[in-house]
């Protein structure tokens, strides 16, 4: 009993601080840092580059990069990658600004061993813009990493080929209140989830011209990427709600994706299409996209902008979805009705004014008395 009482106290102590000026002192803090020490980085500029292996705090005892000062944070600057974590557990990264890699602005992953994942890491008010800018370069790229969570970070013009968050074969993690802005060009996203993703949520967040799918729920990875190999679907249980998106290509697209649920968002002026159900993974080992929930959704859209507001793709199972409960709504017709539909749509309402306070300066946020509720992203905590 003794013991077990000495273990409990000795883990509810604060651990070491480590407040460190400039790279120099952040890099031998990094190298040194024991489980429930916290790296502090005082307000200035610090050179990117920065690749540490095997980081490892403790349960209740994480290893803690922050900024000294919230209300300064520190800025990360330059480098193939502002800062990439190989094979970290028990890690948070809060309060700090990562700007101007070449790479990925903030890349963790595994080491890529594939069998033993990163775990237990936590980003929390992180600031991630300009990287690339041209190709395939993500603003926060996690790959291998399980029970994670992302936490009110900003991610803003990442590569035009990239995903303001890519996620390839991560499990149990949670994206919430976070903001995706001016990032991708064709081919970009704003959050991906693929080789073999499973058991992620994405709540609260808005995405303001967020790549050309501003949600990919799926997407298509080398074989050699998948964590677990050979699972059968790009991505599996995957969650969307509460969200606001503004513009994009298309708000969603499920591909090669075996269930997911989007439901109590906003698309406003989507370019093109709603949504997008899609096969991008070839195989029979491979499921067909199939098991997508689109409910309770605001889709206020342009007459001369959205083209074809479902998409289906070949190889996929359409079959298998659910629309139920939407609110379509013409800003430029209000009166139109249901637009044309390629899946039959449960309950779904037209002509119905969101009564968006101010949409032309961005403000969506769903008044109390809107007759589209119970449509739209639902009352609890700040609105997206």
């Amino acid at each position: 009993m003794m013991t077990e009482l000495v273990l409990i106290l000795a883990a509810a102590l604060p651990g070491p601080t480590d407040t460190v000026s400039d790279s120099a002192g952040l890099r031998e803090a990094l190298a040194s840092a024991a489980p429930g020490t916290t790296i502090a980085l005082e307000p200035g500029e610090y050179e990117g580059g920065l690749s540490v292996p095997g980081l490892e705090g403790e349960p209740g005892r994480p290893i803690v990069i922050a900024a000294a000062d919230p209300a300064r944070p520190p800025v990360i600057r330059g480098g193939g990658s502002g800062i990439h974590l190989a094979g970290p557990r028990h890690v948070e990264l809060r309060d700090l600004v990562l700007e101007g890699a070449s790479g990925n602005g903030l890349n963790i992953d595994d080491g890529g061993s594939g069998a033993t994942p990163a775990h237990h890491v936590t980003l929390k008010g992180l600031v991630v813009r300009d990287v690339g800018p041209d190709g395939n370069r993500d603003g926060i790229k996690l790959s291998g990493v399980d029970a994670f969570q992302v936490e009110g970070c900003t991610v803003e013009r990442w590569g035009s080929g990239g995903s303001g968050i890519d996620l390839v074969g991560c499990h149990r993690g949670t994206i919430v209140g976070c903001t995706f802005r001016d990032g991708g060009g064709r081919g970009g996203n704003g959050v991906q989830a693929k080789g073999g993703s499973s058991d992620v949520s994405v709540r609260r967040c808005r995405f303001e011209r967020a790549g050309d799918r501003a949600l990919n729920l799926g997407g298509s990875t080398g074989r050699p990427y998948f964590r677990p190999p050979d699972p059968g679907y790009e991505a599996k249980d995957l969650t969307v709600e509460d969200c606001v998106v503004v513009g994009s290509t298309a708000g969603v697209a499920f591909v090669g994706v075996d269930g997911a649920v989007v439901r109590h968002c906003i698309f406003y002026r989507p370019g093109r299409f709603a949504l997008r159900i899609l096969q991008e993974s070839d195989g029979p080992e491979f499921a067909p996209s199939r098991n997508g929930r689109f409910t309770d959704n605001i889709i206020a859209y342009r007459s001369d902008e959205l083209a074809i507001p479902i998409n289906i793709g070949p190889g996929t199972a359409p079959e298998t979805f659910e629309l139920a409960r939407n609110v379509w709504f013409c800003v430029d017709e209000p009166g139109r009705g249901l637009p044309r539909l390629d899946l039959p749509e449960q309950d779904g309402r037209a002509g119905v004014d969101p009564r968006f306070p101010d949409p032309k300066q961005g403000d969506l946020g769903l008044p109390p008395d809107s007759p589209a509720r119970p449509a739209g992203p639902r009352e609890e905590g700040p609105q997206p």
